[in-house]
């Protein structure tokens, strides 16, 4: 790994942490529990554009995991990474058809829908009952409205990324 990589990777996580930091000084009422803007996304989201797989899901699962060990305990470390994961292998797979099919807005709707799926089935696993589903509208909305806002931030990010010729290996053009 060269040191462009490691450098994008460090500060996309840094930058994922202060978000998450942010978040939570944020006083925003909460319609259900788990329910959040998920504002350090939208690192994820311009990781999976601009750094090659590997090195974005590192930045997811660093993220993750410093970022709920700094906030939430070891238990969201469970929650983080289970929404985490499903959030980017979705967003992943709606990349290969980005411009074709779907936005950057859509993909981080999709990312967001998958996360609270994620971190709604670690729940119920860990209070071993289902009933905790009854939430799960709630969160899916909630993911429609906050996916397309970190989308459209995302895409912004992405373009003057791009625009000022900063682009690590991937996708320099």
């Amino acid at each position: 790994m060269n040191t462009r990589r490691i450098t994008w990777i460090g500060v996309l996580v840094s930058q994922a942490l202060v978000l998450h930091a942010v978040e939570r000084m944020l006083p925003i009422p909460q319609l259900a529990p788990g329910v959040k803007l998920g504002l350090a996304n939208i690192i994820t989201i311009v990781a999976l554009n601009i750094l090659p797989w590997t090195d974005a899901f590192l930045v997811m699962v660093l993220r993750s995991m410093l970022g709920a060990l700094l906030g939430g305990g070891a238990s969201g470390v469970l929650f983080s990474l289970a929404g985490g994961t499903m959030s980017f292998l979705a967003m992943s797979f709606l990349m290969k058809y980005k411009d074709v099919l779907f936005s950057i807005a859509a993909i981080s709707v999709g990312g967001a829908f998958l996360h609270n799926v994620g971190q709604i089935i670690m729940a119920s696993l860990i209070v071993e009952t289902f009933n905790i589903f009854v939430y799960f509208p709630i969160l899916a909305a909630s993911a429609l409205v906050t996916g397309f806002f970190t989308g459209v931030i995302s895409d912004l990010i992405i373009n003057a990324i791009s625009h000022a010729r900063l682009l690590p290996g991937k996708a320099r053009r």
